[in-house]
């Protein structure tokens, strides 16, 4: 029988389980985080304490989080800080668009808390944003990752008809366990969010992501990869879930490389354009090579 590694048996986690060191350019690393620092700029990499973060800002490729780095919920498994945000800078999106051109991305990721205190939860400010890159980095092809805009009226259209080239949301765990480990969501309205996105703006790619080890059946795994294909959903990111500290959620088993396989096939079977399963899997691990690589599928 296979071996399950727990954290409540006591047992290190996996050898599987580790940062990949790569070779990267002398500097890079230290570079793009002084630059995103000088611009007063907040990232996902370090805020969600993000075990890629290495790698990435090393190839210079980071995750921009916009509007502040405080969050109005509290998600069992974020490392992001809760409380009252701050209010909206109207700068950002122009710092944020110079960092795209002077770090000179060919692929670039926006992300953001949530921000259920606005009235559109941040839509503008995503909106601005995609309009700066656009402008100073024409280049550039830009990855929204957006909250799930619950009771904001209009938001989801509002970014989706601003044109990035993907639209992201992630369910991030099986329905069961919303309660639990995402209180302030639902299921269905993340769902329905990426079914409204592709049938606002046809032809924009979607994209969604989840967790594995909290807890979650195989079968309901399997279901909710059908639930995303019936939403068109393009891309799917699967990874294994990690501890960002001993006050969130318990990881409750650790995959193996072989079942992250065995799902990646299976997804791809279920006909998604795009399959990213590994314990190490991100949302936005490798965003730039996964879209060209999409965009080859698609002939685009």
């Amino acid at each position: 029988m296979q071996q399950l590694w727990t954290e409540r048996t006591g047992l290190r986690k996996p050898p599987w389980i580790r940062v990949q060191l790569r070779s990267r350019p002398v500097g890079a690393f230290e570079q793009t985080r002084a630059l995103i620092g000088r611009k007063g700029l907040h990232t996902v990499c370090e805020e969600a304490a993000c075990p890629n973060i290495g790698e990435c800002w090393a190839n210079r490729h980071a995750t921009v989080m916009i509007l502040g780095d405080v969050c109005t919920r509290a998600c069992a498994f974020c490392n992001v800080k809760t409380g009252l945000p701050g209010t909206v800078d109207p700068d950002e999106p122009r710092r944020l668009g110079e960092v795209v051109a002077e770090l000179d991305l060919r692929h670039v990721v926006v992300t953001s808390v949530d921000r259920d205190d606005l009235s559109d939860g941040g839509a503008d400010q995503f909106v601005r944003c995609i309009a700066e890159i656009r402008h100073r980095a024409p280049g550039t092809s830009i990855e929204v990752l957006t909250p799930d805009f619950r009771h904001k009226e209009g938001a989801l259209e509002a970014v989706a008809r601003a044109a990035p080239d993907v639209y992201n949301h992630n369910v991030e765990t099986v329905p069961r366990l919303y309660r639990r480990i995402r209180p302030g969501a639902r299921y269905a309205h993340s769902l329905d969010l990426l079914r409204r996105a592709k049938q606002q703006v046809p032809g924009l790619f979607t994209k969604s992501g989840f967790m594995l080890g909290l807890g979650e059946a195989r079968d309901e795994v399997h279901a909710m990869l059908a639930d995303l294909r019936a939403a068109e959903v393009d891309f799917v990111t699967i990874g294994q879930y990690l501890r960002p500290s001993p006050g969130h959620a318990a990881v409750e088993r650790y995959w193996t490389p072989d079942e992250f396989d065995a799902l990646g096939r299976q997804a791809r079977e279920m006909g998604f354009s795009m399959v990213a399963s590994s314990p190490m899997t991100r949302s936005s691990y490798h965003a730039d090579e996964d879209f060209q690589r999409l965009r080859g599928v698609h002939g685009r």
